[in-house]
């Protein structure tokens, strides 16, 4: 079976390596431009692009896919490229570009995605921040059918996978990737002996997990405890949570709901106790957090001990 794939980060990459292996031919790959990225902000291919280059496939970075866009050409040239390859399927993961109805006419069986949640819970861009940021028990991956909506085509396999207490977005990330891998092998295969069956979402339980924004990562301790612990593993490894002392920033990667809190009639963000296990902080509601592990900024991540050895800290300061 012949297999166009479109895809940009490494959640995408790990499906592009599955397929690779399990025999499919991907004649075309489709990846966003090269971005400026490291400390030198030096133009970098994607991950799906190293991938594709190194198994000598053909790769197509249009700006856009609307032919009545603001880049009619490149639009027209992926077109012309999608046609060449005469491929029966489509496999879509993290692309980034909406794709309009003559990307998903094109292939035979259409296009199908890899979306990294239950279907219709988290539709967007964001589902595995999202999903731990709420609190949620559970979540996984759906193979869906694409349509012109947002993550509303019909489902074809769906996995899921418990969140664990201690997950971050970086650890259910590299789970739900293999999943991925995993699944849309096994979907392909299915379609083609013709026994892939195609489920409607339901239309109860819709939620958006909308684009994780850098301004979200500043930790306001009006909230409670479970809520910032919560918000910490959401945003690891991107934005990373991050409070204030004075001028200096600070991100708190890791942390503990502290069950005997001390002092809740102390202002939000005050420090209240400082030991080797981690730095205590009033939160809203009569709640409590220990940070234990810390950055500075231009610094490393560090277990809290080794922190406090370089950023001595006294219970009473208030952070935020």
């Amino acid at each position: 079976m012949n297999v166009i794939f479109a895809g940009t980060p490494d959640f995408a990459r790990v499906a592009l390596e599955r397929l690779l292996a399990a025999g499919f031919t991907v004649p075309l790959v489709l990846t966003q431009p090269d971005r400026p990225a490291g400390r030198g902000m030096k133009l970098q291919a994607s991950p799906v692009k190293q991938c594709a280059l190194e198994h000598g496939i053909a790769v197509a970075q249009p700006r856009s896919l609307r032919l009545d866009g603001k880049y009619p050409d490149e639009a027209a040239a992926a077109q012309a490229a999608i046609a060449a390859a005469g491929a029966d399927a489509m496999v879509v993961a993290a692309y980034g570009l909406i794709l309009p109805q003559w990307v998903l006419d094109a292939p035979r069986l259409g296009c199908l995605n890899i979306h990294a949640s239950l279907l219709p819970r988290w539709r967007g861009a964001a589902p595995i921040h999202r999903a731990i940021e709420a609190g949620d028990a559970e979540t996984g991956v759906t193979i869906m059918q694409m349509d012109a909506g947002l993550d509303t085509g019909d489902m074809l396999l769906v996995e899921k996978t418990a969140i664990a207490p201690a997950d971050t977005t970086a650890t259910l990330h590299d789970r739900l990737a293999e999943m991925g891998g995993r699944l849309i092998v096994q979907a392909l295969e299915q379609a083609a002996h013709g026994g892939l069956a195609a489920t409607p979402q339901p239309a109860e339980g819709v939620t958006y997990a909308h684009k994780i924004e850098k301004a979200e990562s500043s930790i306001d301790w009006r909230q409670d405890a479970a809520r910032i612990a919560r918000r910490v593993r959401a945003f690891d490894p991107f934005p990373g949570a991050s409070t204030a002392l004075g001028t200096d920033a600070i991100k708190v990667w890791r942390c503990e709901i502290d069950s005997c809190p001390r002092l809740l009639d102390k202002r939000e963000g005050q420090i209240l106790h400082i030991d080797d296990d981690g730095i205590t902080v009033a939160c809203g509601e009569g709640t409590a957090l220990r940070l234990t592990v810390l950055q500075r900024a231009g610094g490393k991540r560090l277990a809290a001990a080794d922190f406090l050895r370089g950023f001595p800290l006294q219970p009473g300061q208030v952070l935020g």
